[in-house]
């Protein structure tokens, strides 16, 4: 099963850009929903031990997303843009990021509103949980849509990693709007529709930046936002409930196991 698998992953590569960024996208999203289904088991409002998952599946998406920014994204830009075309690029998917996370109403599980204030009583409070995994969402789908557009390799490559960090995330979602709701499938649900907004992204991502001319500037784009949302979202909420020793170790696990992708996938 394996052997098939790789095989499948390999022939996949060699598909058009399109194809590798909805399929890749598509897989995230599937993981995505995959990760909430622990909420089924969930007796309680609030569960300690699914609490500490979500710190150590934040840390480990954080050590998936910095190698990626790095290794898939800023490195082929460099090479293939320059340095200062990667730095424009870079500075704007941070900027454009942090403009989104201003705007935006969203809210944290630990670093509780952000965004405009005057929302905070208009939207429920699970759909305020629900917009902030999808902020986070946006440049991994993104990610995987300028990969797919450089080449099928780091199509496939990225998206399997931002696929595996997604199953944490889903449950990031699902648990919080299960204590907020009660309600297991409308956890389930949005937790699914975070993940489809990363099929919207990675599908615009492909056609936007399919032009080589614009291809250097999406790839460095996408990395300003990843590593923004590592280090103002990813990192803090899970060093804020005591766990940080266990968040640690799942940033270096992520660290690693994308090292493995880039390195097996080459």
């Amino acid at each position: 099963m394996v052997s098939s698998i790789q095989g499948y992953l390999e022939s996949l590569t060699q598909t058009s850009p399109v194809t590798v960024a909805l399929i890749m996208s598509t897989l995230a999203m599937i993981l995505t929903t995959l990760g909430a289904t622990p909420t089924l088991l969930v007796k309680a409002r609030r569960d300690d031990l699914l609490e500490d998952l979500i710190d150590v599946g934040l840390g480990f998406s954080s050590g998936v997303m910095i190698v990626a920014s790095f290794t898939s994204l800023l490195l082929p830009s460099i090479e293939g843009g320059g340095f200062t075309v990667t730095m424009v690029g870079f500075i704007l998917g941070a900027v454009a990021i942090a403009v989104v996370n201003e705007i935006l109403p969203h809210e944290h599980i630990f670093k509780g509103f952000e965004g405009w204030r005057s929302a905070r009583n208009k939207v429920k409070a699970a759909w305020l949980v629900a917009v902030a995994i999808i902020i986070h969402n946006l440049p991994e789908g993104y990610s995987i849509g300028v990969s797919s557009a450089y080449s099928g390799v780091e199509g496939v490559k990225v998206g399997l990693a931002i696929g595996l960090q997604d199953m944490p995330e889903g449950l990031a979602v699902a648990l919080p709007i299960l204590a907020i709701t009660g309600s297991r499938l409308l956890a389930i649900l949005i937790a699914a529709l975070s993940g489809f907004s990363e099929v919207i992204t990675a599908m615009l991502a492909v056609t936007l930046f399919g032009h080589p001319q614009a291809l250097y500037l999406g790839l460095s784009s996408a990395a300003g936002a990843m590593v923004y949302v590592v280090s103002h979202e990813a990192i803090p909420e899970s060093h804020r409930s005591g766990v940080e020793k266990k968040a640690t170790a799942g940033f270096f696990l992520g660290f690693i196991v994308m090292l493995y992708l880039d390195t097996v996938l080459g």
